[in-house]
């Protein structure tokens, strides 16, 4: 007989490699998601606003319900995140039928012209811990994973 107790079996699920991924992905997130806010903060933005306004941006004419999709979000959810966006004259909702087409304003884009390539080279110097070798794996193999978890 062993002298050794048994672990609880919570103990014994953290040493398991996908997990000890999962909570360095979720501490990453967070870390991030506060300086992104604090960096966006410059613009008077939000992270979900910055998000709307590049989906936009990226994809003009791109209906309110495509746009929830792609944030995550609820209808009730983005709703709200476009009353701000349009009391600031940055996006405009066009109906069009039943849905709500979605543009910048000419505001919207100038912010837009200036915020995302600021946020884009900010997000890619927080990776610039990585070589570009291992942000390609990382690349690989996180969308590998967001692929697995779709379907």
């Amino acid at each position: 007989m062993s002298n050794e107790e048994p672990q609880p079996r919570y103990r014994r699920s953290l040493r398991r490699p996908g997990l000890l991924a999962w909570l360095h992905m979720l501490r990453i997130t967070r870390r991030d998601q506060r300086a992104a806010a604090r960096h966006l903060a410059g613009w008077n933005l939000s992270y979900a606003q910055f998000d709307a306004i590049a989906q936009i941006g990226a994809q003009e004419g791109i209906s309110q319900h495509e746009l929830a999709d792609r944030l995550l979000v609820t209808q009730g959810n983005i709703t709200q995140l476009l009353d701000k966006l349009e009391r600031r004259d940055l996006v405009r909702r066009r109906p069009e039928g039943r849905t709500n087409k979605l543009a910048l304003t000419p505001e919207g884009r100038a912010l837009f012209g200036e915020v995302v390539p600021a946020h884009e080279d900010w997000q890619q110097s927080r990776l610039d811990a990585l070589s570009e070798e291992d942000q390609r794996t990382l690349l690989r193999i996180l969308a590998q994973l967001d692929r697995a978890q779709r379907g």
